[in-house]
């Protein structure tokens, strides 16, 4: 199994892109599969930087419904248009973000996927788990066991009543499993990191052996005390489990750092065009 990062928020490989956004490529025995796009094309360029065959891809999974991991997705099928699109159906909905009564223009800001990506061929559209076949899976979360991040408090649904909670409703998580070993990934854990493991142990009886995911955990200012705390508190129930974890994009730097304290090795940071090179993954 093979997992290449093809952007993401922090610069990594030289002369790859980055950018605020996720994309990851991932090759096993019998697929290439890239799960999100990106904000921009910027996905797509690094791919050429990294030697990653994109006509090769058959498997396109497309984590939830927002921009930053769906911008590439139309550029992408002007260069690969037989990869199967698998996203929720509720994945084209009216999503959000309040960026507050100080923002420069609106207040509440769209940041969900270009509605004309619902129109592509290749798209299926699902409602909850879908088995691909004895590699691939993708799983919903039934019911939460923690609180939301504290992040997720600005994202939102428009209705035609107003505005409301986004219920993370389009959110879903690829589990590829090979021999050896079970891989989760997710796009940014908007269910939360925690919540999402109870499901998976829920369902599949044991913990993954590797999760790839953003936590969801980044701020444009200083934590408080109380966040500061929370981010802590995860990092404390994840170093219980017998896992490797590997995040980036959204859980932000300074959330990692201070997670790493706690989880030590346990824990790394996937920057723009690194490959996950570890023991565990034979690589």
């Amino acid at each position: 199994m093979r997992i290449v990062n093809l952007v993401e928020n922090t610069e990594g490989t030289p002369g790859c892109l980055y950018e605020h956004g996720l994309s990851f490529y991932i090759e096993t025995n019998k697929h290439r599969v890239l799960l999100d796009l990106g904000q921009t094309d910027s996905s797509i360029q690094n791919a050429g930087i990294l030697g990653v065959d994109l006509k090769a891809v058959d498997t396109v999974i497309l984590s939830h419904g927002h921009y930053d991991h769906s911008g590439g997705l139309t550029a992408f099928t002007g260069i690969n248009d037989r990869a199967v699109i698998y996203m929720q159906e509720s994945a084209g909905g009216e999503y959000y973000a309040d960026d507050g009564k100080q923002a420069a223009g609106d207040r509440y800001r769209y940041i969900g996927i270009d509605k004309d990506i619902l129109k592509l061929p290749q798209v299926r559209l699902i409602r909850g788990g879908h088995v691909i076949d004895d590699e691939l899976e993708v799983f919903t979360i039934g019911r939460r066991t923690h609180m939301l991040p504290f992040t997720n408090k600005r994202l939102l649904i428009k209705t035609d009543d107003g505005f409301v909670a986004d219920s993370f409703e389009h959110e879903h998580f690829l589990v590829i499993r090979d021999k050896e070993f079970t891989v989760l990934m997710s796009g940014c854990a908007h269910n939360g990191i925690l919540s999402i493991l109870d499901a998976f142990e829920e369902k599949y009886e044991s913990p993954p052996d590797i999760v790839v995911s953003g936590f969801h955990l980044m701020l444009k200012r200083e934590y408080r005390e109380d966040e500061l705390r929370e981010v802590q508190a995860i990092a404390e129930e994840l170093s219980k489990y017998p896992t490797r974890f590997y995040t980036c994009h959204c859980t932000g730097l300074p959330a990692f750092e201070e997670m790493k304290k706690i989880m030590g090795d346990q824990l790394e940071y996937v920057h723009s065009g690194d490959g996950i090179v570890t023991d565990e993954l034979q690589m």
